[in-house]
């Protein structure tokens, strides 16, 4: 580091009364202002550093830049993948039946398009017993009694009544507490209360069957029965004339991974079921693709945006790799493919690539292409090899994989450059640290020389007048 000769300084700043600025009034008698001093000695070294401090502030502010694209371009890498995917919209699937009011269905993944004709004869019943009226919830019964309760012909409670348990509340209670496969209850209405069964489990298997009677304990006793509400019976249906037996209302993978959800019996008019690719989703996942993509390019024309005069443009106006990054991702969506029933690219469903590099959806022609060739649309976006997603993930992957990536190795540098410009500012600011208190101590000895001299000159007088 070169320094300012600090007697030079003083000669210019003792040079004249009349001088401006930080030397001003300097003079014998007067002394100096030794701070002005040294910050005039040192200012070259002080520039410097304010110089590799912006440029390190330019260099933040690129770093910050290149993590947004980077952040936009895995949201666009998500939205790729999310195309891409063998179970995700673009091969969902979606069930539409002619009678909502008495079928509706969901279709998975797993199901195949097709047309499905569907009668439904009877629904699956809940089974369910209740007994005769008593008084009240309170009413004490008779001890001893035994009631039996199974369930598709398994026993699963036997209660019997007790000087603690020979009300119709403690019998519910007591019944719960030992079986899930019957929910017990009391019922209240203008007649009295009536202990209610019902089964858990829908259809056959779920079938109550209730032995023994309970009565009450005043003469003479009464036989409280109990009597059969509902049977459990299986819903009964044929698909495409095939009868099926279901013990639930929710029938699933008669036909190959659709459920069906019975409502009521079809009668004489039999249900019409579509299974289809369900556009909406598929539309809704090309939008969002869409709409990554043109977050990703919007951020990196902003840094190339540069008005008529020049001015504009972004800290990365210059870098060479966004260029590149640019040129990857124009390419990627220029893409075609031949063959494949005239669905070569994504303009030819609809998605079309505007002026300023960004996209637009023409959403009455994905429609059609959805609607009209749905397995092109699929293989021109999933196909493994030169499917239009398969080649985004690629270009994507060139520019921000780790290690390897064309912006994460730009980003790298950045940031090593930085680096290095800390270590830079740290070492200069050290040895200017160092300079400045030599330069004190310097300036501080000349001050007080200079306020010494008026006294020195008036003792050599006083001499040379005694001579």
């Amino acid at each position: 580091m070169s320094t300012t000769n600090p007697l030079s300084s003083l000669s210019t700043g003792l040079g004249s009364s009349s001088t401006s600025g930080t030397t001003a009034g300097t003079g014998l008698g007067q002394g100096i202002n030794v701070q002005q001093f040294v910050q005039y000695a040192v200012a070259n070294q002080t520039a410097a550093i304010t110089a590799l401090q912006t440029q390190q502030t330019t260099l933040g502010s690129q770093a910050g830049e290149l993590g947004t694209i980077t952040s936009d371009l895995a949201a666009l890498n998500t939205a790729a993948a999310a195309l891409n995917d063998p179970l995700g919209a673009l091969s969902a699937e979606t069930a539409t039946s002619s009678n909502y009011n008495v079928l509706t269905a969901t279709a998975s993944g797993t199901a195949s398009a097709g047309a499905h004709t569907i009668s439904i004869n009877n629904l699956a019943t809940t089974s369910s017993f209740y007994s005769d009226a008593v008084a009240t919830s309170s009413t004490p019964l008779a001890s001893g009694d035994i009631i039996s309760i199974s369930v598709g012909g398994q026993a699963v409670a036997s209660v019997t009544t007790s000087s603690t348990d020979n009300t119709l509340n403690q019998l519910a209670a007591t019944i719960n507490g030992s079986t899930s496969a019957v929910q017990a209850s009391v019922i209240n209405d203008a007649n009295g209360a009536r202990l209610a069964l019902v089964s858990a489990t829908t259809g056959q298997p779920g079938s109550i069957a209730v032995t023994g009677s309970l009565h009450l304990s005043s003469a003479p006793q009464t036989a409280i029965n109990f009597n059969q509400a509902s049977a459990g019976i299986n819903a009964s249906l044929t698909v495409d004339g095939v009868p099926v037996s279901s013990t639930s209302n929710t029938v699933n993978n008669v036909i190959n991974g659709v459920t069906l959800n019975l409502a009521g019996p079809t009668g004489s008019n039999s249900v019409s079921l579509t299974v289809a690719p369900d556009s909406t989703q598929a539309t809704a996942a090309i939008n969002t693709f869409v709409t990554a993509y043109n977050t990703v390019i919007n951020e990196i024309n902003g840094q190339f945006k540069v008005a008529s005069d020049g001015t504009g443009g972004g800290v990365l106006e210059s870098d060479n790799s966004l260029r590149e990054a640019q040129n990857s991702l124009l390419n990627a969506v220029s893409y075609s493919i031949s063959g494949n029933n005239g669905i070569v690219n994504l303009a030819s469903i609809g998605v079309n690539l505007q002026d300023d590099g960004t996209l637009s959806v023409d959403s009455g022609a994905l429609g059609s292409a959805l609607s009209s060739n749905y397995a092109s649309v699929q293989n021109l976006l999933q196909n493994s090899t030169t499917g239009i997603a398969q080649n985004f993930t690629t270009a994507i992957s060139g520019l921000t994989a780790a290690g390897s990536g064309v912006l994460t190795l730009d980003s790298a540098s950045i940031q090593g450059t930085a680096q290095s410009l800390t270590s830079q500012i740290n070492n200069l600011q050290s040895a200017l640290s160092t300079q400045e208190q030599n330069l004190t101590s310097v300036y501080a000895t000349v001050n007080a020389t200079l306020q010494e001299l008026p006294l020195l000159e008036s003792q050599i007088s006083q001499q040379l007048a005694a001579i």
